[in-house]
């Protein structure tokens, strides 16, 4: 028998164009279930007085506007409480979930469609594979690029003990849109940060040992649309929103369709400990991973620099024992990151001392 090939899991229906924003509407009304099955819309609070957005937010009969906070990464409490104040609030499954803001409030509206469906709490599906039933119908409308979470199969969260993504074929939104226009006044550290979420994400796609020709050639595209916007280049503003916007979509695919590395198993410890943004857990941690990640490390540099970028120091300075425990054993705990960047024999080329190691230089 040969070896097995992945049925790859992606979004069945995509928009793009400036101004696609508009042709929500006649995308969610045949979706629609009846007038007592509203479609609940997950919004970024910095839209809440951004009539620009707001309004264009298409709402009939029932529908409702939730502002979430995208300051504070996602968390399984969070998420079970959203569920549960839908279900007492309509007494019903609504028509769909749409999202609207950064890879937080993806993650979110992702989330929340599963449970939905899914019996439990947030943190019961936390792992791989766990999800039993699929989710409502659910939109993504990303307002900022890089992090990927508009396309993936997994959607992020911090839960009880543990940050880790509820990975299933069923996360994947049924429907995206990508406008351009929606990213326009992200200040620019922000867009540096979650331009290398996505820059990362081909770095460790491609470098890992899951790779495949599919992951590849939407790595290698994605990771050189990051150059042409971070590096020096004659793209206009509106042309590096589109090519950003890819890369974001061409790096998720990747990485969905692979895996990640080092980098994010790292990232992930310091963002449930120290609570560090992933974007800003990132950028800190593969500047310390020249040994893994040499090549991309050195591009990685030149956009900082480019870019004027000074990145938090001394972040793991004053790390309680019990803190250095968590740290470790969040990131030792994911195993197919680490099997992805070091291959199968991966325990026993990386220990907790190591990666002790390696967080105290951060």
């Amino acid at each position: 028998m040969g070896i097995p090939h992945r049925n790859m899991s992606m979004v069945p229906r995509v928009l793009f164009g400036a101004g696609s924003f508009s042709q929500l509407s006649a995308i969610l009304e045949p979706k629609r279930q009846g007038v007592k099955a509203p479609f609940v819309f997950l919004v970024d609070d910095c839209f809440a007085n951004y009539s620009d957005v707001v309004d264009q937010i298409p709402t009939s009969y029932e529908d409702r506007i939730v502002f979430v906070s995208s300051e504070e990464e996602p968390t399984t409490e969070q998420v079970d409480l959203l569920v549960q104040e839908i279900i007492l609030q309509f007494n019903s499954i609504p028509s769909g979930i749409i999202g609207i803001g950064g890879g937080s409030v993806m993650d979110l509206a992702k989330a929340v469609s599963l449970l939905l469906t899914n019996s439990g709490s947030a943190s019961d599906y936390q792992g791989w594979d766990l999800v039993q039933s699929p989710s409502v119908f659910h939109v993504g409308v990303p307002t900022i690029s890089g992090t990927g979470a508009e396309v993936s199969r997994t959607t992020v969260l911090k839960g009880p003990v543990k940050k880790l993504g509820i990975n299933s074929d069923y996360t994947t939104f049924d429907q995206v849109i990508l406008d351009p226009n929606l990213t326009i006044g992200v200040p620019a550290v922000q867009r540096f940060y979650t331009g290398m979420d996505c820059f990362i994400h081909c770095i460790e796609s491609l470098e890992g040992t899951f790779l495949n020709p599919f992951s590849r050639v939407h790595g290698e595209k994605a990771k050189s649309l990051c150059e042409a916007v971070f590096l020096p280049s004659q793209l206009s503003d509106s042309e590096k929103r589109e090519y950003l916007m890819m890369a974001s979509w061409l790096g998720g695919i990747s990485i969905a369709n692979s895996q990640v590395g080092i980098v994010h198993a790292l990232s992930y410890g310091l963002s449930f400990v120290k609570n560090i943004r992933h974007g800003v857990g990132n950028c800190i941690v593969i500047e310390h991973l020249n040994n893994y990640y040499p090549k991309g490390l050195e591009t990685f540099r030149r956009m900082r620099d480019f870019n004027e970028i000074e990145l938090p120091t001394g972040i793991c300075e004053n790390l309680s024992e019990n803190q250095w425990r968590q740290i470790t054993s969040i990131a030792l705990s994911l195993e197919p990151l680490w099997e992805n960047a070091l291959g199968k024999n991966w325990k026993s080329l990386i220990d907790e001392k190591e990666i002790r190691e390696l967080y105290e230089k951060m």
